[in-house]
């Protein structure tokens, strides 16, 4: 069975260790379970992300941050829902869980051999491959 689906999605623990969730691909959305909540963001936020890291050319800090909360500048979190990015703002497509961005896709991309992230119990990082 492949990787990614409902029926087999992927495992995933986030950069700092402390929380593991389960993420698959449901047409062009990411449908992201952590507990009880559900997340989705748009599918394209893989191609999209690992793009512009690789423009970046070198690390580059998490910041994730619930929705209601600003997004440091210059992290990835940030750059999901910044207006400069490809889809013009937020990756994240429930209203009210779109945040988080900078915790749930990095370790996504890791795993699908797309970027390094660092596994330090606070202010990871990541970069392109």
């Amino acid at each position: 069975m492949t990787e990614g689906t409902r029926e087999s999605p992927w495992q995933l623990t986030t950069a700092s260790g402390t929380s593991k969730y389960t993420m698959y691909r449901d047409g062009d959305d990411l449908v992201c379970q952590v507990g009880s909540t559900t997340l989705t963001y748009s599918a394209r936020a893989i191609e999209d992300l690992h793009a512009w890291l690789r423009e970046q050319g070198d690390w580059v800090p998490l910041g994730a941050a619930d929705e209601g909360k600003p997004a440091a500048d210059g992290t990835v979190e940030a750059w999901g829902r910044s207006d400069s990015n490809p889809v013009g703002g937020w990756y994240g497509l429930r209203k009210g869980y779109r945040g988080r961005f900078g915790m749930y896709l990095p370790p996504l991309l890791e795993r699908l051999g797309l970027a390094e992230v660092t596994h330090n119990a606070r202010n990871n990082s990541m970069r392109a491959i």
